[in-house]
C-alpha cells in the first residue's frame, strides 16, 4: 500500500508540474504585446522623428536622433513674454524672450516634468521599452465588447525620473496591438488617479496618434486594476478632454 500511494503521489505531482508548466508558457508575454503595440503605433518611425503639436495653446516639439532628443514647450505668458522650455539629454534649460534665464534646481525639476509628461503622453506607447520600466502581465478582459490584454508598468528608481513611484496598467487590443485604455496612480500634488480613453486615432508621418478622454475615481479605495470594470459599469467622473492640435511629424535623414 505504502509503494502504491508512493507511486500515486509521484504521478500526481509530475502531472501538476507539467499542468503548471504548459500553464506559463501559454500565458501571454508582456515585452511581446508591448512591443507588437510600439510597432503598431510606428516602431522605428519613432527613433528618427521630429513631432510637433499644440496642446491647450502651447507648443510642443519633440526631436528624437537615437539616442539624442529634444523635448520643448513654448508659450505666452501672462505678461506677453514668450516662454521656451527645453528637455535634452544634458538638461534642462528656460529663456524668455530668447534670452535664458537661471532658475532654482526646484523649478528646473518641475518644468522637466511637466514637459516630459505631455510628450510622454502623446508618444504612448513609445516610452514603454525604457530602460527603468518593469512589465507585467495581468490577463485577459473585456471593454465594450472587445478583447484586450491587460499590462502593469512600474519604474526602477535608478533612470525612472521624478515620478517613479508612478504605477500604470495598459490595455492593448489583442487583435490590432493598439493601446486604447490606461489607468494611473501618480504621487505629485497630493497624488490621485486617472483613467484615458484614446479617442481620434489617426496616423500622422507613419505615428498613430489619439487624443483622450480624462476620467477620475473619487472612490480610491478600488485597484487601479480594476478601473476598466469601473468604467464598464459608468463610475468613472470625467475631468477634461485631451486633444493634440496642429500636429507635424517630419522624418530626419539617417
Amino acid at each position: 500500500m505504502n509503494l502504491l500511494k508512493s507511486s500515486i503521489l509521484l504521478y500526481l505531482t509530475i502531472f501538476l508540474l507539467l499542468t503548471t508548466s504548459c500553464q506559463q508558457e501559454k500565458q501571454p508575454d508582456a515585452q511581446k504585446i508591448v512591443d507588437e503595440a510600439i510597432a503598431a503605433h510606428g516602431g522605428e518611425r519613432y527613433e528618427k522623428s521630429a513631432v510637433s503639436f499644440t496642446l491647450r495653446d502651447r507648443q510642443y516639439r519633440a526631436l528624437r536622433d537615437g539616442g539624442v532628443f529634444v523635448y520643448s514647450r513654448t508659450f505666452t505668458d501672462s505678461t506677453g513674454q514668450e516662454v521656451r522650455d527645453e528637455f535634452r539629454n544634458s538638461g534642462f534649460s528656460r529663456t524668455v524672450n530668447g534670452t535664458e534665464v537661471e532658475l532654482p534646481e526646484e523649478k528646473q525639476k518641475a518644468y522637466t516634468a511637466s514637459v516630459n509628461s505631455v510628450i510622454y503622453f502623446a508618444l504612448l506607447p513609445y516610452a514603454l521599452n525604457d530602460d527603468a520600466v518593469r512589465k507585467e502581465y495581468l490577463g485577459e478582459t473585456a471593454i465594450k465588447g472587445e478583447p484586450y490584454h491587460k499590462v502593469k508598468v512600474t519604474f526602477a528608481q535608478e533612470g525612472g525620473g521624478e515620478g517613479y513611484q508612478d504605477v500604470y496598467i495598459y490595455w492593448f487590443h489583442k487583435q490590432n496591438h493598439t493601446m486604447d485604455y490606461l489607468a494611473y496612480s501618480f504621487q505629485e500634488n497630493d497624488g490621485g488617479t486617472r483613467f484615458r480613453e484614446a479617442i481620434n486615432p489617426r496616423t500622422v508621418g507613419g505615428i498613430l496618434f489619439q487624443d483622450y478622454v480624462n476620467y477620475t475615481l473619487k472612490e480610491q479605495d478600488l485597484p487601479l486594476e480594476g478601473y476598466d470594470r469601473a468604467f464598464e459599469a459608468g463610475k468613472l467622473e470625467k475631468v477634461s478632454d485631451i486633444k493634440l492640435e496642429s500636429l507635424e511629424v517630419r522624418e530626419l535623414e539617417s
